[in-house]
């Protein structure tokens, strides 16, 4: 008889184990928020969208894609996805957060007027923004990493110290507003961090 109350002990100790790691897991609320993704229309890295995605939209989130054109665009692993609205259309006040998407295209937004000034007016103005993979240039040429920690892709270590962030190289790197990661396996940690943020 102490054994079966032994082991009815066990088992819902496992359950009640179990139940809080999902709670953990889908602990987040972002009802009634707005989020801004900005992918480019070509070779964005698929994860980096896909993944902050799911845990935004799985949160109650309402998610807007922008891009540099309305045609579907074109992941670097095929990904397809249709935005909802052009760059030089988006009105910062509208989003909670801004999301600049990596992957090589990602380059198209470097020197582009409309996502520079995009970064900028969201950093003025409180916004939580984020930046992962190559993406984090798009920041450090907008002129709002100065003596800030970021983290991004190696290849842009260089242009982000010379725009004066100061580069950790964690994967994923948190400064006030500002949310950076280095790549698409730290996707998933990018998207919950910025969901925490927009929790708080």
């Amino acid at each position: 008889m102490e054994m079966k109350k032994f082991l009815i002990f066990l088992l819902l100790s496992s359950l009640v184990l179990i139940a809080g790691c999902v709670k953990e897991e889908k602990g987040f609320r972002l009802e009634g928020k707005s989020i801004l993704m900005i992918i480019a229309h070509k070779n964005f890295r698929d994860e980096e969208f896909q993944k902050p995605y799911d845990i935004f939209t799985d949160s109650g989130a309402k998610v807007t894609i922008a891009s540099s054109s309305l045609e579907e665009a074109i992941g670097m692993l095929g990904k397809k996805v249709k935005p909802d609205i052009l760059l030089e259309d988006v009105n910062v006040e509208e989003y909670d957060a801004i999301i600049f998407v990596g992957g090589s295209g990602a380059t198209e937004y470097f020197e582009d007027p409309a996502a520079l000034q995009i970064a900028k007016q969201a950093y003025e103005k409180g916004k939580i923004i984020g930046a992962i993979c190559i993406a984090p240039s798009i920041l450090a040429n907008a002129g709002i990493l100065e003596g800030r920690r970021a983290t991004s892709y190696v290849s842009e270590k260089s242009n982000l110290e010379a725009h004066g962030a100061i580069f950790t190289g964690k994967n994923v790197e948190v400064d006030g507003n500002i949310v950076t990661a280095n790549g698409p396996h730290a996707a998933k940690k990018f998207g919950e961090t910025i969901a925490e943020l927009l929790q708080s």
